[in-house]
């Protein structure tokens, strides 16, 4: 799926997540199946629709897509 096809994400992919927690450096974390998703600019609690940016093989970085 993903980087050496074991990440549930690719750069560019749009999916829905939930703010599980936040970070040391106050950005959103969620999870799909374990792997980090880091969203800079949301709440505990809010979902949102995300976009990949870069896609690690331990976690990625996603920005909010704005409707």
């Amino acid at each position: 799926m993903g980087y050496d096809n074991d990440t549930p994400v690719l750069n560019g992919d749009e999916v829905d997540v939930e703010i599980i927690s936040i970070g040391t450096k106050g950005d959103g974390i969620a999870k799909i199946d374990g792997y980090v998703i880091i969203v800079p600019d949301t709440k505990v609690g809010e979902n949102v629709r995300v976009k990949v940016t870069n896609a690690l093989r331990k976690m990625a970085f996603a920005e909010k897509v704005v409707a």
